[in-house]
């Protein structure tokens, strides 16, 4: 485990959606209740927690970020003495983490999240910690990238090439085997991380990588930049992908300008959602979900194009995923 330092547009018609600057504008117009909450942070004899820890993600990537972001904001606002992000394998990574009590909280893929915690649910005995959500916080992009001059145009493409589907213990390798699943494309399969696969898809090691993180994902829009990528078009798998596994899945739009060289395209989405222990202090959720309603400008990272979901009306989206129930109880005070 790696602990960082710490700090001294959709087709479907999922539910409204915020970019950074109208979260910005959100942040204004709530500025009575952020001040109510800024005041009661203000107030509090001690922190909630001593140490609260956040599961993210890969260098480079979206995770990784948010969590940073978050950490940053939980010792602001005095909700932990000392919060540190840690950097992961991913989403299936974090779940194990925070199974096992070696994350406060955690980032997941929703549809990793689901069949991780149903399967528990399913086969754990008893006294197995439940995990539950504390918000739904923003849009994944599934990138499937090839190089620009690779001449692969679409997945089916991808048909018997060496092709990375994610790292171990990452949400975008369980991802990217539905979705090739739903498209009926068998390829050779190389289990590389965001890092390891952009350097592979430099030295022609593979033909395509599959990613899912943030736009624009970091290391990404630097490979673009070095040697020029192109972004598969996987709009066409999300009926099928919805049909086969449920529905997680929506139609998204990367759009141009994220990435040197790529214009604007189609792709899947997943949100993710921010997860604990179902044991985890009422107080602590609840302070948590604080800063998700009335901070949210501080958890965006500046670059960001992407679609982020934290409004009062998307955070408890959670995708069948039950709440915490503090962080149930806190939802509802807000819309009284």
């Amino acid at each position: 485990m790696r602990e960082l330092p710490r700090f001294a547009d959709t087709a479907s018609s999922p539910p409204r959606v915020l970019t950074r600057r109208a979260i910005l504008r959100t942040s204004v117009t709530a500025g009575g209740l952020a001040l109510v909450g800024a005041a009661t942070a203000a107030c509090a004899p001690s922190p909630v927690l001593d140490s609260i820890s956040v599961a993210g993600g890969e260098q480079g990537g979206f995770y990784l970020e948010f969590a940073t972001l978050l950490a940053h904001s939980l010792e602001r606002h005095g909700v932990a003495a000392h919060a540190s992000a840690v950097e992961t394998g991913g989403s299936l990574d974090n779940l194990d983490r925070l199974a096992q009590g070696r994350a406060t909280l955690g980032i997941s893929l929703a549809d990793t999240a689901a069949d991780r915690i149903g399967a528990h649910a399913s086969s754990s005995s008893p006294g197995t910690p439940r995990l539950v959500a504390l918000g739904r916080v923003y849009e994944n992009y599934v990138h499937c990238l090839v190089r620009a001059d690779s001449g692969i145009a679409a997945v089916t493409d991808l048909a018997g090439r060496r092709v990375g589907v994610g790292a171990t213990g990452a949400g975008t390798s369980f991802t990217a085997h539905r979705l090739l699943e739903a498209a009926g494309t068998v390829v050779q399969e190389n289990t590389l991380g965001l890092n390891q696969g952009l350097a592979a898809l430099r030295e022609r090691a593979i033909d395509a990588l599959f990613w899912s993180g943030g736009v624009p994902t970091a290391a990404v829009a630097a490979t673009a930049r070095e040697v020029g990528l192109a972004l598969l078009d996987l709009s066409a798998l999300v009926v099928p992908t919805r049909t086969r596994f449920g529905e997680y899945y929506e139609r998204v739009r990367v759009p141009a300008g994220a990435y040197q060289g790529i214009p604007s395209t189609w792709t899947v989405g997943a949100p993710n959602l921010l997860l604990c222990q179902e044991s985890l202090s009422a107080d602590a959720v609840r302070a948590t979900v604080e800063l998700l309603l009335n901070h949210a400008s501080e958890l965006v990272p500046t670059s960001s194009l992407g679609v982020q979901f934290l409004s009062p009306e998307t955070l408890i989206s959670t995708t069948g995923i039950p709440l915490h129930s503090a962080a149930a109880e806190a939802y509802r005070a807000f819309h009284r």
